[in-house]
């Protein structure tokens, strides 16, 4: 009887680990009360699904979590940030500390190199803290605590570290700022709702200890990672694989820099990146490669088979997973999709053809497939359009967009996306039927999946420019940026807005702004 009750509970326990955790009607995230309707709960559990499907990708990165979640927490307690935001990381990188996204964007928490230095982080050949999980981890807090300012509302926050504090002011107005309850529907932002999967998906997991702990040293004088190894009796090449973030063998001695020291059950997968298997039917029989390879735009493809799983498309693709992730826009979690086209080689910075409609209900993702052209373009030329889009909806494929009048975009007086691969533009201009230059950011994508992947940009206004000597106003130009701004008068953003009240980043042509401290 006591063997049978024995069954009962051991079968009790791996049945409840076999499901995926559900998505509940109400959440608690960061001090807010979230209420998610039925049509993006149904979206989130899709992904809650896609991220626990395989027990052995979940578990590498429940251990990781497990690893590096106190420090995190430690981190943002100091900081004041919400421990909730501990989720992101998971989504941004996997905690893969080297991890690169398709826009150079690297580490824990997936900076691109000039934000990085905005959040105080050191990013040259010696020294890139962006794979330093303590250094990363303070830098997004701050950097989430500054975008959290403009809207007092811990979701905006969290969106604008995907797309920047500007998109998120101009696709939400402020009907919410402030707000302490706020409903997920499917027109919540894409962004949001993978977060809100990742919560529930790791939450329940993360109890119990790791299996890998680290200890963190601090060091303060000039030294090697040799000599350290030395010192605390571990193998040089386990401090190199646990330290990325000190590119050579020197640590210099400008800063205070954390040496993470681990000790316990070294995983060999720990720090390696990896592919979702699922459970499938036996795979087909080899097809020669003339049959398998198809065109697109003049572009080889590859067409997912009945039944295929990431790795056999990745396997069968024969370019390696990050390549392979990096041309489709895609990442570890991505689900495989019949009929649609995956690259073997880049996509397109613009399409042939100008714009095409939807004829139905589909993602943005599908459409950057079907046409060949870089997801992130799309949505740089699409502000407007979330990543679910609707049938009729108009969808540009180049930046010579078109006005009402068949005017070119650039002509037509709309608000301009402004197109940049290296740097950061905190306004665009105006054009003559607008009398006001709004905020315009880059965004920067993480591991590159369709339907998760990008991640935010946003130049922080905590660091002094170049001083250069002027006048003590300025009266704004069409052409004007706030950033622009506070580059040629060598102050800060949060300087500029501060001299001069304003509480949003709008700029009237002829205004007259305050560009030197009173």
């Amino acid at each position: 009887m006591r063997f049978f009750a024995a069954c009962l509970i051991f079968f009790g326990v791996a049945a409840s680990y076999a499901q995926a955790p559900q998505v509940p009607h109400k959440m608690h995230f960061a001090g807010m009360t979230l209420t998610i309707r039925d049509d993006a709960r149904r979206e989130i559990q899709k992904d809650v699904d896609a991220l626990t499907q395989s027990p052995r990708y979940f578990n590498i990165k429940v251990e990781r979590a497990r690893t590096y979640f106190p420090t995190i927490e430690r981190i943002f307690k100091e900081e004041r940030l919400p421990d909730d935001f501990k989720y992101l990381v998971l989504q941004e990188s996997a905690l893969i500390s080297d991890a690169v996204s398709v826009s150079n964007a690297v580490g824990f928490w997936q900076f691109k190199d000039f934000t990085a230095r905005e959040v105080g982080l050191r990013v040259d050949d010696q020294i890139d803290e962006r794979m330093n999980i303590v250094s990363a981890s303070r830098g997004a807090a701050r950097y989430l605590k500054t975008c959290n300012i403009y809207f007092n509302n811990w979701i905006y926050a969290l969106q604008a570290y995907q797309m920047g504090a500007g998109g998120v002011q101009r696709s939400v107005g402020k009907e919410h700022l402030g707000a302490r309850h706020m409903e997920i529907t499917s027109a919540t932002y894409w962004y949001v709702k993978k977060f809100l999967a990742h919560k529930v998906a790791f939450e329940p997991a993360l109890q119990g200890d790791p299996q890998l702990k680290v200890t963190l040293v601090e060091i303060k004088r000039e030294t090697t990672l040799k000599q350290l190894a030395e010192e605390m009796r571990v193998e040089p090449a386990v401090i190199r694989e646990y330290n990325k973030w000190a590119r050579g063998e020197k640590i210099p001695n400008d800063r205070v820099y954390v040496v993470v020291v681990p000790s316990g059950k070294l995983d060999p997968n720990f720090n390696v990146l990896m592919v979702a298997a699922t459970p499938a039917p036996a795979k087909n029989p080899p097809v020669p490669a003339a049959s398998e390879r198809h065109q697109v735009e003049g572009l080889s493809v590859l067409y997912a088979r009945p039944g295929e799983t990431l790795d056999d498309l990745v396997e069968r693709s024969g370019i390696g997973a990050s390549r392979f992730f990096k041309f489709n826009d895609i990442d570890p979690t991505h689900r495989v999709r019949e009929g649609v086209p995956y690259f073997l080689a880049r996509k397109r910075k613009n399409a042939s053809k100008v714009n095409v409609v939807a004829d139905q209900t589909t993602s943005l993702w599908a459409i950057s497939q079907r046409e060949a052209v870089q997801l992130r373009k799309m949505r740089q030329w699409n502000p407007d359009v979330t990543d679910r889009v609707q049938t009729g909806d108009r969808i540009w494929l180049t930046a010579k967009r078109v006005g009402e009048a068949g005017t070119p975009w650039e002509e037509s007086g709309e608000i301009r996306q402004l197109d940049s691969e290296s740097t950061f533009n905190w306004g665009a201009p105006a054009g003559p039927g607008n009398q006001v230059a709004t905020l315009a950011d880059e965004t920067r994508t993480n591991l590159g999946e369709a339907d998760s992947a990008p991640v935010a940009a946003a130049q922080l206004p905590d660091e002094k420019l170049t001083e250069s000597p002027g006048p003590d106003f300025h009266e704004v130009k069409a052409s004007d940026t706030l950033y622009g701004i506070a580059r040629q008068y060598g102050v800060t953003i949060k300087e500029i807005m501060d001299w001069n009240s304003k509480t949003d980043f709008n700029l009237a042509i002829g205004e007259r702004l305050r560009v030197r401290k009173p």
